[in-house]
């Protein structure tokens, strides 16, 4: 045999690399049949489980900043608001209390909110408070916070920050669960849980909350801060007013008005005592404006009697 008839021979035995490649891609079908086969043996393993629903009491942290918890929604009892000599109703806007707190917010709401030069740090955040408890100033706060939600360009936030002896809501004749110290202690929980949204449109309520043997601790805390500092820059048209516990019955006042820009200081005519105003003003000196406003004088202005109990005028803002 030549060796051109050997070379023959021998190519005709071997298997090209042409032929190698057509011969498995007629059998790739098969493998990838297999292959697939046992892919789909292990599918039912791969299957993520169905993630469960989402309920209001299973939601946690992560998911409240996705699902809102808004407060609840509460109507002022009008019978209960006059049993306190508060009046809101259109058929008293002329009365002596309406037109004296009238009197009374209008300074305060400029300071609030002065700008340039002259703008008051936090002057949007007003304290009320007194030097011993029973001079009215919860009476005050509440009424202030009514008649400032009157203006038709500001919204209020009205805050019960006398946690030992809460009173807000009794004098609104309204009813609420969570509230500023629940905030405080609980980082996960979101404000507007704990708001109360009122049927006057302008009006919000923040209750104490629940009472803790720590309250002067919390009001101190950073977390407090955070939160006043949110208060009083998420909206621009808006005024908050704090309730706050009497300077010389509890400590927790002097705290609080490191956190505001104006002081309300409700005096007692014929009760306050001096040297007593003088100790409580150290206390709250942190705060430089604080406005002076005499409580249950019975005086006549001309033909008018200020109130049988409660009396007020500008003469007694200073």
């Amino acid at each position: 045999m030549s060796l051109i008839d050997k070379a023959a021979s021998k190519l005709k035995k071997s298997e090209s690399l042409v032929e190698r490649a057509a011969r498995a891609l007629k059998q790739a079908p098969a493998d990838m049949r297999k292959n697939t086969a046992e892919i789909n043996k292990r599918q039912p393993e791969m299957t993520p489980k169905k993630r469960p629903e989402v309920t209001p009491e299973s939601t946690g942290p992560s998911e409240e900043k996705q699902t809102t918890k808004k407060g609840a929604k509460v109507d002022l009892d009008v019978d209960i608001l006059k049993s306190h000599n508060i009046f809101i109703s259109e058929d008293d806007e002329n009365s002596i209390t309406t037109e004296e707190f009238r009197i009374i917010k209008r300074s305060l709401l400029l300071n609030a909110f002065t700008k340039g030069d002259s703008a008051i740090k936090n002057g949007n955040i007003v304290l009320v408070t007194s030097t011993q408890p029973d001079e009215g100033k919860t009476f005050c706060a509440v009424s202030l916070a009514l008649s400032m939600a009157a203006e038709t360009d500001l919204t209020v936030l009205l805050v019960d920050a006398d946690v030992s002896k809460p009173d807000v809501l009794n004098t609104l004749g309204v009813k609420g669960n969570k509230g500023l110290i629940d905030v405080i202690i609980d980082k996960n929980m979101n404000l507007s849980e704990c708001l109360l949204r009122t049927n006057i449109p302008n009006l919000t309520i923040l209750p104490a909350g629940k009472k803790h043997k720590l309250t002067t601790e919390l009001l101190a805390s950073e977390r407090m801060g955070d939160i006043m500092l949110e208060l009083a820059k998420r909206y621009h048209d808006r005024i908050i007013i704090i309730d706050s516990p009497p300077v010389l019955a509890s400590s927790a006042a002097s705290v609080l008005a490191t956190h505001v820009g104006q002081i309300l200081y409700v005096v007692e005519a014929e009760r306050t005592r001096q040297e007593e105003l003088g100790d409580a003003f150290k206390m709250i000196e942190k705060c430089k404006h604080i406005n002076l406003l005499l409580n249950k004088a019975r005086f006549t202005a001309g033909k008018k009697k200020f109130g049988s109990y409660y009396g007020y005028g500008n003469d007694y803002i200073k």
